[in-house]
């Protein structure tokens, strides 16, 4: 197999870890009420309007297009979803942060305008 066919692959490598990450990072919400009620409150600190609204919403969302990357099915519907999720994300919560704590919500922003850019569903 030449570098050129294999190029047509190599937005495996940024899809399956991005995608891993959506679903790692909010699994335990889906399985847990408690732990979506937890989220809820973390974004009522954060002056969200409807939290538990705004919880669910973000949760399912990243589930589902972590899901999307992973299989490679609606891939820019997904992106365009996660890079609304991560601006808010960014906006709203992160604002004042260290670099350090921001740095991997900028990653999935990053990631999913790429995935964006690079299809055309």
């Amino acid at each position: 197999m030449t570098i050129e066919k294999l190029r047509n692959h190599a937005d495996l490598f940024i899809r399956i870890p991005v995608g891993f990450n959506l679903i790692y990072g909010v699994f335990d919400n889906i399985i847990s009420w408690d732990r979506m009620l937890e989220f809820k409150e973390f974004l009522a600190l954060h002056q969200f309007p409807l939290p538990l609204l705004c919880a669910i919403l973000s949760v399912y969302a990243q589930f589902i297009c972590g899901i999307l990357f992973m299989i490679g099915w609606k891939i820019r519907y997904a992106a365009i979803l996660m890079i609304f999720n991560f601006i808010v994300a960014i906006l709203m919560v992160h604002v004042g942060d260290p670099y350090p704590n921001v740095f991997p919500a900028i990653m999935m922003l990053s990631a999913s305008i790429f995935l964006f850019l690079k299809y055309s569903d």
